[in-house]
């Protein structure tokens, strides 16, 4: 595993450690570690909806796989504390058609990130949309947009967003602008089946492009 790429994401092409990581629990730790820092097993337990010595358990085998590591001891040294070894992770279906452990292990941790973000978007239009300033919810909300390209044009496309996203990824805490807050970008990029393919020459262009959620 490396993070070579501008993200800095841990890129993880082992089967074995897209199998440990496919398990809710320790989707739920890996989260938590990213987005509020070094955190003991006790202090992750109420998060993750495991005990203490559940997600002990679930700490070791990530650190197992090298996802997680040993933080800097807080105030109680005697408590083990645990970090995220990068700001986020990415997989990828190996290029091998033979290789179906690799294949089945990354389908099963996609499948697992699906379920584990399906209920974001309701939880975030009815517990934290209608507290926001209208400045935030004007750029905030759904944004669904179908488009007919290549494959070659959808990796371009999936390129050029994160040229856009890696600087204020990567960017120094000390540089953030006031007012800044966390704002979660979740791009489901999802190809049609063989029913979609269809050569777009009698389709406006741009598709079909739907705003919902969006408000002031």
């Amino acid at each position: 595993m490396d993070s070579s790429n501008r993200l800095g994401d841990i890129e993880i092409t082992d089967p074995q450690a897209m199998r440990a990581l496919a398990h809710p629990v320790r989707l739920a730790i890996l989260d938590h570690l990213r987005r509020n820092g070094p955190a003991t097993a006790t202090e992750l337990a109420p998060d993750v909806g495991a005990t203490p010595s559940v997600t002990s358990w679930h700490l070791r085998h990530l650190a197992g796989f090298g996802l997680v590591r040993d933080s800097e001891p807080g105030p109680d040294r005697r408590r083990r504390r645990w970090e995220a070894v990068a700001r986020g992770f990415r997989f990828e279906e190996p290029r091998d058609p033979a290789d179906e452990e690799g294949r089945t292990a990354a389908r099963e941790l996609s499948r697992q990130m699906f379920l584990r973000y399906a209920d974001a978007p309701a939880h975030w239009a009815a517990e934290v949309e209608p507290g926001l300033d209208p400045a935030w919810r004007r750029s905030a909300g759904l944004a669904h947009t179908r488009v007919m390209v290549s494959a070659e044009e959808l990796a371009a496309i999936e390129d050029g967003i994160e040229r856009v996203l890696a600087p204020y990824v990567t960017r120094d805490p000390a540089d953030r602008p006031a007012g800044s807050r966390g704002v979660r970008l979740m791009r489901y990029v999802l190809p049609e089946g063989d029913g979609g393919q269809r050569d777009g020459r009698d389709e406006e262009p741009g598709g079909e492009r739907e705003r919902a959620g969006r408000s002031s």
